[in-house]
């Protein structure tokens, strides 16, 4: 030891021992609401550590990502390939508010769909919906053999790529433009695009296992509660009277009425 240094070898250390304390009892639990498009709406709780100060829980827990089974969402396992993303937007009590923030798939289906002696193809698009966000969507689909096919091998040649994925372009562009956002996360969760681009694709070249493998919200309008609210309270049913088939005779009472075939 260097002389004139003093090491407080004598002395105690400063503060002394801090007391154990359980670290749970300073955090309180919140749940997790899911938007009113999907069946199960408590999908979940979240833990944040009390208001101290000026440290609000509340604004800790703006902005928290959430990955969630869209199996869970749903309650139907059949769906359990698909992951959805919910960002907190909002709380109110110990309720989180969440939106709707990606989509992807898990890693296990993607592997099974990958095989030998066939092409992939893929293509992304950038869209804004009707409401202010600006979306990245992925597509995948895989070539597959023509009817009375001998050879082993289904290649396709790259025009043709070229070819379907401006289709998978051209399908996504307008699937996303075409409504708001809450729009394309119904289409998204039916996933019925996909076949879709299959039977457009079939005379260029023929696919299978075609689907959105992701969706990214890269860009959100400012917040608006009042929107929020909207995704929490109405469900998207249909509450209208069904209108009859062309063919089918008027109930009775209704068949004289003025304009009933287009003409007064």
């Amino acid at each position: 030891m260097a002389v004139g240094k003093n090491k407080r070898l004598t002395k105690s250390k400063k503060g002394g021992k801090k007391k154990a304390t359980d670290p749970f009892l300073k955090k309180e639990w919140y749940n997790l609401v899911a938007p009113a498009i999907f069946a199960n709406k408590e999908c979940g709780k979240t833990l944040i550590t009390k208001t101290t100060g000026t440290k609000i829980a509340s604004e800790g827990l703006k902005g928290r990502v959430f990955e969630l089974s869209l199996a869970d969402l749903q309650k139907n396992e059949t769906l359990s390939f698909r992951k959805i993303k919910l960002c907190v937007e909002d709380v109110q009590g110990f309720n989180c508010l969440t939106n709707f923030h990606g989509m992807d798939m898990t890693r296990d289906k993607i592997c099974s769909l990958i095989k030998k002696k066939q092409s992939i193809i893929e293509a992304s698009v950038d869209c804004r919906t009707t409401d202010g966000y600006i979306v990245r969507m992925f597509c995948i689909a895989f070539t597959k053999k023509q009817e009375g096919q001998f050879k082993t091998t289904c290649y396709a040649q790259s025009a043709k790529i070229r070819a379907i994925r401006a289709k998978m372009v051209e399908k996504m562009s307008a699937l996303g433009t075409k409504g708001d956002l809450k729009t394309l996360v119904k289409e998204l969760i039916i996933s019925t695009t996909g076949a879709e681009i299959e039977k457009e694709a079939t005379g260029i070249f023929p696919i299978k296992d075609c689907f959105i493998r992701k969706v990214k919200v890269l860009k959100k309008p400012k917040f608006d509660l009042t929107a929020l609210m909207e995704w929490h309270t109405d469900d998207g049913t249909d509450i209208g009277q069904a209108v009859k088939p062309e063919g089918e005779a008027a109930p009775a009472g209704e068949a004289g009425l003025a304009g009933s075939g287009g003409r007064l």
